[in-house]
């Protein structure tokens, strides 16, 4: 575990406007900088930095956070990965926390294998760069695939020479161990004897989403029927093929901001629709498709597009691979290739406007997909055909939202000719094996009903929201400011009679806040207000101040984002310019007793409001000869006096 010193000068040392300088280009404006969204598509920018506050947000999405935010969000990575990246980035050595032994040895060994294959994939790229065996058979097979200089550098292609140990001994002779080399599978040991696995293979590296290198994919280039076409490194630590998927590493921004992944079969059908400009593509690198690696894409996008090419015999193979798609609620559609094309021969061919074109064209859903692969052989079969209805049930089975079981359902219906209910029949039994409960057929509707039109109302606001978010809001930008606030007490006058009278006091703005609460007994009804409001007063009172940046990066990703919409807010008004097309934007700070006053009489004459209408509520319901009715209508009109003077002071501080 990285230890906590080691998070803290991270933080101290991170700049927020040079680290996502790095991915979004920025302009100055004012004391801040804005740019383009990274998460959506716009013309005009929406996208804050706040350097003095260490923060970002970004308008269009309504995602934001600090640093680290950003880095989990943009590009994936876990929160320790995030700060491993922000400390290399700046050179900051990471202290690990006091581990048992055994912990120890694993994460060396761990760390050991990961610093193995970093090697490897540099030096089976120099190989065949610097080589003359590398340049005339790896990189002139790269070539004639069409790879341009700067995809094999962007996908680290490599090659490993055709002799037994070079790749060893050049390891051995740099300071790695043997022991590692074995355990990565890098290199085979058989007695007192050493080879290299990928001997006189092309190697392509296969990358974690955060970048690791975890293995490799090896080519072979001779016609040796006794080698596979092509070899994978062996399961380690580092590496399970299960849940790695090649060219998540480089695909995984395009996904989340294309909302959609083609999963293809193999490493070059990958390279060569990214080189084309369909970057958002994944392959499952050979191997059957497993839940692991769907949820590695469901992380990015709920929307998988499945690539198929001409050869059924493999379609209906990967008809399985759908079906774990669907249990994991995702969307799948499929493209299915003409007949000896696949999706690297076809983006080689066209154009990346000519390849959109037809992934869009031919993208079919995966109801209609398998209807018409399987429906040849089973239409007239009846035996085939009923076959294939149950089949395709059984994967609108397999979808857990029952709002889609009855859209397919009506597809089916409409697609194989039979009633949906069979089909939904027919659901009801396969789902009441499992335990689970379909959705139910609500039949046709026989007449048809006149829908009075009508005007949709106003969205209400929440009053109740917006009042506790503004006190939070009023804790964080203006906490430790000292203020005269004035209020009004009642005293006696001259003649004897309770009259209101203002009077000054000074207070600190969260001293002033938190003593009108704890005096009116409020409590926070908001779950997400409530713990901020406890963490902010918490700290002001203990410390007496608050800095932001530091305790925006103390806080968990729910309340890190809610704290920093609240303490953008204003950096909006800057990125519209309002006041230059003559809309006046009043800021907080021009009268800050008189806002916090305003807030908390708001609050309180609508908690008073609340409680007079469940008092109206008891006596409507109440027998008209119960106590309780005629001792509510008392409180009644006590509460309704309290709120005409909380109304009158409230008119009085606006």
């Amino acid at each position: 575990m990285i230890s906590k010193n080691s998070i803290d000068l991270v933080f101290e040392t991170a700049r927020v406007e040079e680290v996502l300088g790095d991915f979004v280009q920025l302009k100055k404006s004012g004391s801040n900088f804005k740019g383009l969204s990274p998460f959506t598509d716009e013309r005009s920018p929406s996208f804050m930095v706040s350097p003095v506050k260490q923060i970002w947000k970004d308008f269009s999405s309504g995602k934001g956070g600090n640093v680290v935010a950003f880095l989990m969000e943009h590009e994936h990575f876990t929160y320790p990965e995030a700060i491993k990246y922000l400390a290399k980035k700046y050179n900051i050595e990471i202290e690990e926390t006091e581990q048992t032994d055994e912990q120890k040895q694993l994460l060396d060994e761990r760390e050991s294998m990961y610093l193995v294959s970093e090697f490897a994939s540099t030096y089976f790229q120099n190989t065949m760069l610097k080589t003359d065996q590398g340049k005339a058979i790896g990189l002139s097979y790269f070539k004639e695939r069409g790879f341009t200089d700067e995809t094999i550098k962007e996908f680290g292609l490599g090659y490993c020479l055709d002799e037994w140990d070079a790749f060893t001994s050049e390891a051995i002779r740099k300071g790695y161990k043997m022991d590692y080399l074995e355990k990565t599978g890098l290199t085979i040991v058989k007695g007192e004897k050493q080879f290299d696995r990928f001997k006189g293979r092309v190697m392509f590296p296969i990358q974690s989403m955060s970048g690791r290198v975890l293995g490799f994919g090896g080519r072979i280039l001779t016609n040796d029927k006794k080698a596979a076409k092509y070899l994978n490194s062996p399961e380690s630590d580092i590496y399970h093929k299960s849940k790695v998927l090649y060219g998540i590493y480089h695909a995984k921004q395009y996904i989340a901001k294309e909302d959609n992944c083609y999963l293809v079969e193999g490493y070059t059908d990958v390279i060569q629709f990214h080189q084309s400009g369909i970057k958002n593509t994944v392959s499952s690198s050979g191997t059957a498709l497993t839940s692991e690696q769907i949820r590695l894409i469901n992380r990015l996008t709920k929307n998988i597009t499945v690539l198929f090419d001409g050869d059924a015999a493999g379609m209906r193979a990967a008809i399985r691979g759908i079906d774990l798609i669907l249990e994991q609620g995702m969307n799948v559609k499929v493209v299915v290739f003409p007949e000896g094309e696949d999706p690297d021969s076809f983006a080689k061919k066209n154009s990346q406007s000519e390849l959109e074109e037809y992934l869009e064209e031919n993208s079919k859903d995966f109801i209609e997909f398998k209807a018409s692969l399987l429906y040849q052989d089973a239409k007239n079969d009846p035996v085939k055909r009923a076959n294939l209805i149950h089949d395709m049930v059984s994967s609108i089975a397999k979808i857990p939202n029952q709002i889609q079981q009855e859209v397919y359902i009506q597809e089916c219906s409409r697609i194989m000719d039979i009633s949906e209910e069979v089909l939904f029949s027919t659901l009801t039994q396969m789902m009441a094996k499992e335990g689970k409960t379909a959705p139910q057929n609500k039949g046709k509707t026989k007449t048809l009903e006149v829908v009075k039109e009508s005007t949709s109302p106003q969205t209400k606001v929440d009053e109740l929201f917006e009042l506790e978010r503004k006190i939070i809001s009023l804790l964080l930008l203006y906490g430790t400011v000292e203020e005269e606030f004035e209020d009004l007490v009642w005293k006696e006058n001259a003649q004897g009679e309770l009259v209101l009278e203002p009077e000054l006091q000074k207070a600190k703005v969260f001293e002033k806040i938190f003593l009108d609460l704890q005096e009116d007994e409020v409590a926070f009804t908001n779950e997400l207000f409530k713990e901020l409001y406890s963490l902010v007063i918490n700290k002001l009172n203990e410390e007496g101040k608050l800095t932001l940046e530091t305790f925006v990066n103390e806080l968990d990703s729910k309340l890190s984002g809610e704290v920093t919409t609240i303490l953008m807010e204003e950096e909006q008004y800057i990125l519209h310019d309002w006041e230059r097309m003559d809309i006046m934007v009043k800021q907080k700070d021009a009268s800050i007793a008189r806002l916090v006053n305003e807030t908390i009489l708001a609050l309180r004459r609508f908690l008073i409001t609340r409680k007079i209408d469940e008092l109206s509520k008891e006596i409507k319901e109440a027998e008209p000869s119960e106590d309780g009715a005629s001792s509510s209508l008392e409180d009644i009109v006590d509460y309704l006096s309290l709120k005409k003077i909380l109304s009158n002071k409230l008119n009085r501080v606006m």
